[in-house]
């Protein structure tokens, strides 16, 4: 199974959704066709899976095995994948990452094990990543969550972890002090071995774009990743007035995807790839539920003020 060499995480990369049939099985199909979809977007650097966006948390590990199976035969070819690491203990992380490595991913999206809600030592983050090291060579990208939750690193311990683990090229940063992620992007990137800076603050994406981040790694992706794409390299380009533009566009549906509660995001995705035709249904596993008609409703206008899919809707790039 191809892989992608000394691959080192950047861009414009979508967390794939993953359909479901009304018996909540997996809907192999659809899902092939949304890879396709995602996956062949000009600018789209690779694509994630088996994270939050496609709903990991209710996947087993045959599940799982199965959608690395599919992104591999799809698109496996032509791009990057990353493939998530959510574990609640160590030994099945390292599980999960054999099993990434075996099926042909280029990186490993690694989540914080759940028992850091109530509490970390360095000693645990340490040996949490060099377990999943020893079980694969592929690079890690560091899910950094917000610090509040107890699952997010400390800044001493991310140095530490990206000085011990050589595997680690980026973070994914989902840091909401602005502060502090200005603080990750300019440390991480400034390394002697400098490692990427992915935001996945996709509620106020322009802004931390702007701060200089290599990348963005966002469920929003799903949906919107040519609108990602244009943003992502207007700002490289320092165009402003086009990075604004875009911006525009992406505010309505960034408010309505990431309005509370924050469990519903990757559902309104769902909902909204069915109203822009891409997929048959919307189904989520539970306790994710089914949506009502006034959100369904505020989606259809977020999609409507985004123009997606017509043609020329993008604003030129400057002189």
């Amino acid at each position: 199974m191809p892989r992608h060499p000394n691959y080192v995480p950047h861009g414009v990369i979508p967390a794939c959704l993953l359909p479901f049939f009304d018996d909540l099985s997996i809907d192999e199909a659809s899902f092939r066709r949304h890879l396709s979809d995602v996956a062949f977007v000009s600018g789209v650097t690779a694509i994630t899976i088996n994270a939050h966006a496609s709903e990991v948390g209710s996947c087993t590990f045959d599940e799982q095995r199965r959608v690395l199976e599919i992104t591999q035969d799809e698109i496996g070819r032509t791009t990057p994948i990353v493939n998530g690491i959510y574990a609640e203990g160590s030994l099945e992380a390292a599980r999960l990452a054999r099993l990434a490595q075996d099926g042909g991913a280029s990186a490993l999206l690694v989540f914080p094990p759940g028992p850091f809600t109530l509490g970390q030592r360095p000693e645990m983050a340490l040996a949490h990543f060099k377990r999943i090291a020893d079980a694969s060579d592929l690079p890690i990208i560091v899910f950094q969550y917000p610090l509040a939750g107890g699952q997010g690193y400390p800044f001493e311990t991310l140095l530490k972890l990206c000085d011990a683990v050589p595997t680690i090229r980026a973070i994914k940063d989902w840091t909401p002090a602005v502060p502090l992620h200005e603080k990750h992007i300019r440390t991480l990137q400034g390394l002697k071995r400098p490692l990427n800076v992915l935001s996945t603050n996709s509620a106020w994406l322009f802004s931390s774009l702007v701060l200089g981040c290599k990348g963005l790694l966002s469920g929003a992706g799903s949906v919107i990743a040519d609108l990602q794409v244009a943003l992502f390299q207007a700002v490289q380009a320092k165009d402003l007035r086009r990075a604004q533009a875009i911006n525009d566009r992406i505010v309505p549906l960034q408010q309505a995807f990431y309005a509370p509660p924050f469990l519903d995001m990757h559902n309104r995705m769902k909902e909204c790839l069915v109203m822009l035709g891409r997929q048959k249904r919307a189904v989520v596993r539970p306790p994710l539920m089914k949506l009502g008609q006034p959100e369904l409703q505020r989606l259809s206008d977020a999609l409507r003020h985004a123009a997606l899919g017509e043609a020329g809707a993008l604003p030129q790039a400057a002189e």
